[in-house]
């Protein structure tokens, strides 16, 4: 499989070259050159099928080209370990939790996936040279690529946050690993991290004596893997005589997410719609609605980790749907939530149901109660353990809230970290000297 450029100035790369390089030289995003549609088969069969079966033949159909097929099979049993139980909330609404995983968020599979795969690809070049992933988070990619890669030979890893705008839990979980993760403390948003990210990639003197890739959800090895969640839904769906006219609600920061399940609508997946669910930083709703895309500085949140201004995989959506504004509407709506809405979502939804959300799983669901037809089965994806999350939701429910055992194993760690301003020339030089 051959990968491009979103900016169609790069063509032609492999895999291997997508996945090393993270962002193309030409500042856009990779995506393949053919999404290939699964068979009927497949989808008349998928609710027999375990995850990893699932995710298996998901994998196969973007990956398979590129890597044997008994090394694509460890890979994607390797990072699927646990299970993702699809659990009712009321009525026709389901919540499809995405946190099993070893940091109790959903970029755990993108991040053990990605992980695995470019551990797959160093040993194939066996060069001996370390490749150093950069990695923008706002909560929960940084500790899932940190954990994802902790100790993986050949690799280092700089995970880089805004100072300040991310939960003391979300902080513990990749701040007190040490070996091979570097923790970077930026005084600055999510986007300026972001925008450290990006520019490094370009930067010829750090390139020159470092290998750079991302780990964020702009590697097609880290967003791609996502699309596994939609196909398991659907299959418990099917299970339960629930798979007619499903509406899919994702919590949405950079849009990875959402990216991917698209993707598995492309390949056939019988989704009718989706949500994009978003806080106050709206901007992929205002786009909806105006049909102008105007990034602008994000704002600070109850749910942090979609506190983006400035979604990198729009131009992946935009790229799949041909530049085209009435083709992106007719498979995506959106909602957006301010803070207020989002704790009493949270709120009420745990006082009628039982059910705790957290705050991104709160838009989520909130779109859903608002937005579902008549005959629609909604699912939206609750991203993140509550308990991750801990002063804001136990001040919304006036109740304690129980930590994982795995949280309570981070938070008694001890910080390291490194801090920086949001200027190009400081995170640069860190690099050259590090």
């Amino acid at each position: 499989m051959k990968y491009y450029s979103t900016n169609q100035q790069v063509k032609n790369v492999s895999l291997q070259d997508a996945v090393v390089k993270g962002l193309a030289e030409d500042k856009g995003l990779f995506m393949p050159d053919v999404i290939k549609i699964l068979p009927k088969e497949f989808f008349d069969n998928i609710e027999n099928l375990s995850f990893q079966e699932i995710a298996y033949t998901v994998a196969d159909a973007f990956f398979g080209e590129d890597i044997e097929a008994a090394d694509l099979k460890r890979i994607v049993y390797e990072t699927l370990n646990f299970d993702v139980p699809l659990l009712r909330v009321s009525g026709n609404i389901y919540s499809l939790e995405l946190y099993h995983g070893p940091t109790l968020a959903f970029k755990d599979v993108g991040a053990r996936f990605m992980s695995r795969l470019l551990g797959y690809f160093i040993k194939k070049e066996n060069s001996g040279e370390t490749v150093n992933v950069l990695v923008a988070t706002s909560g929960d990619t940084g500790s899932a690529v940190a954990n994802g890669f902790l100790g993986v030979e050949g690799i280092r890893v700089f995970v880089l946050y805004p100072k300040g705008l991310v939960s003391p839990i979300q902080e513990c979980q990749f701040t007190t690993l040490g070996k091979n993760i570097t923790a970077i403390e930026i005084d600055g948003t999510f986007d300026d991290c972001q925008r450290l990210v990006k520019t490094a990639f370009l930067d010829a003197d750090l390139n020159a004596k470092m290998k750079l890739t991302s780990a964020n959800s702009i590697n097609v090895a880290r967003f791609l893997p996502q699309a596994f969640y939609y196909f398991y839904a659907y299959a418990q769906l099917k299970k339960l005589g629930k798979a007619q006219d499903v509406v899919v609600s994702v919590p949405s920061g950079n849009f990875g997410n959402i990216t991917a399940g698209l993707f598995g609508k492309r390949m056939g997946l019988p989704v009718k719609r989706f949500i994009a669910a978003n806080n106050r930083n709206d901007i992929f709703c205002q786009y909806l609605e105006t049909g102008e895309y105007n990034p602008r500085p994000s704002v600070a949140t109850l749910a942090n980790a979609m506190d983006v201004g400035d979604p990198s995989n729009y131009a992946r959506v935009l790229d799949l749907y041909g530049h085209s504004y009435e083709a992106v509407k007719a498979d995506i709506g959106g909602a957006t939530y301010n803070d207020s809405q989002i704790a009493e979502t949270l709120k009420t939804c745990y006082e009628t149901t039982g059910y705790l959300l957290d705050p991104h799983g709160a838009c989520g669901y909130r779109a859903l109660q608002e937005g579902l037809q008549k005959g629609e089965t909604g699912v939206f994806l609750e991203t993140a353990h509550p308990a991750k999350f801990l002063e804001t939701v136990e001040k919304i429910i006036g109740k304690k809230v129980e930590i994982p055992l795995p949280l309570q194993a981070f938070m008694k760690g001890t910080k390291q970290s490194v801090e920086l301003s949001k200027e190009f020339a400081d995170f640069k030089g860190f690099l050259l000297n590090f």
